[in-house]
């Protein structure tokens, strides 16, 4: 037998079906494709943070159950009273705990779509059956066909991302409430965007036993650590906890996530910077003949090319040595769409100066 035949006799079919998620090569190129933080940390902070590191004990296991780094978490993220926490290796982990811990034969995941697509390949993972609910034309959420959804498929759990990746919007506080009440399973809110928007549904936890708000520390300059938390009731909490894998959460991101919570008014201000320079990159796109813009309440910036093939568009950015998202590959409501991430003013206007040309 083949190795090729040993694969496919034992590889899920569905597994096989997928593609490994893409990361592309950004070495020499203007990154803004990922939703970074452009902005590191000052001198004598990275000093302050290479100290602390120096003491850290690397030969011994760490804390399994980050005490400490969730007792500072707990406070600076505003989780209520009485709601539980758990930590994972970024959001994505979290992701698969939820759904290894739901997947139940003919389990459903729901979402409105295009969202994360980490919903979708996760929910393939772990065998559960994905069902997307397409956003209006504008990318509001659809309430009518998300209430029939609901009703037809008795989803296990709904992801709300809030604010939605990668269209950039805040779906409708209302609407989102709607969901949460007329959902017979957990509802998911995934504010990994919360830095920007400003909106949340945290303090909504101890109102609705069945919702869960998920959190990251990556999009405010932290993507390197790897840490993502989910906040809710300690009843499904303590469930999903015997899914985590031991030690998840390594003690150099332990140590650094503890520092970097004390210096959160600089974490802030970068954020704050971002805001501003995202409204001035949306105002100069929003003019620019032949591109369609939507406003953004994240660290990003949707855009549709109209004059141009969008691939063309992508290729000739790059070439100009700026990287960006090319969504068109995915069709349908995002076709002819580009993703760019809001970076320094610097960066920016070279983004400008090469769409420009691109156009």
């Amino acid at each position: 037998m083949t190795i090729q035949r040993k694969v496919e006799a034992l590889i899920r079919p569905e597994i096989r079906a997928l593609k490994a998620y893409h990361v592309p090569d950004a070495a020499g190129l203007i990154k803004l494709d990922a939703m970074e933080n452009p902005y590191t940390w000052p001198e004598e902070v990275r000093q302050a943070w290479l100290g602390v590191l120096r003491d850290v004990a690397i030969n011994r296991y760490p804390d399994p159950g980050a005490r400490a780094l969730k007792a500072s978490l707990r406070t600076a993220l505003r989780v209520p009273e009485g709601g539980e926490i758990i930590l994972g290796n970024g959001s994505d982990e979290l992701i698969q705990i939820i759904l290894m811990a739901l997947a139940k034969p003919n389990a459903v995941v729901l979402a409105p779509t295009p969202t994360f697509v980490m919903y979708e390949m996760i929910a393939t993972f772990t065998g559960m059956k994905f069902v997307g609910v397409p956003l209006t034309e504008d990318f509001a959420l659809d309430l009518p066909a998300m209430r029939v959804a609901i009703a037809t498929h008795k989803p296990a759990v709904i992801f709300l991302a809030y604010p939605n990746n990668p269209t950039g919007n805040l779906f409708s506080r209302e609407a989102v409430e709607e969901i949460i009440r007329t959902a017979p399973g957990l509802v998911v809110v995934d504010e990994a965007y919360h830095a920007f928007a400003g909106e949340t549904l945290m303090n909504r936890l101890t109102e609705h036993d069945h919702l869960l708000v998920m959190r990251t520390l990556s999009k405010q300059g932290l993507a390197g650590l790897r840490l993502g938390l989910l906040a809710g009731a300690a009843s499904w909490l303590n469930e999903f906890d015997k899914v985590r894998l031991p030690y998840n959460i390594g003690s150099l991101t332990q140590a650094s996530g503890l520092f970097a919570l004390k210096h959160m008014e600089l974490l802030d201000a970068q954020a704050a910077q971002i805001r501003t320079d995202r409204e001035r990159l949306y105002e100069v796109l929003r003019g620019m003949p032949g591109v369609q813009v939507w406003p953004s309440r994240t660290n990003f910036i949707l855009f549709r090319v109209e004059s141009r093939k969008a691939d063309g568009v992508f290729e000739s950015l790059r070439r100009s040595g700026v990287l960006i998202k090319n969504l068109n590959p995915a069709g349908g409501s995002l076709a002819g769409c580009l993703r760019v991430t809001v970076g320094t003013p610097q960066e920016n206007a070279a983004f400008l100066k090469a769409l420009e040309k691109a156009l």
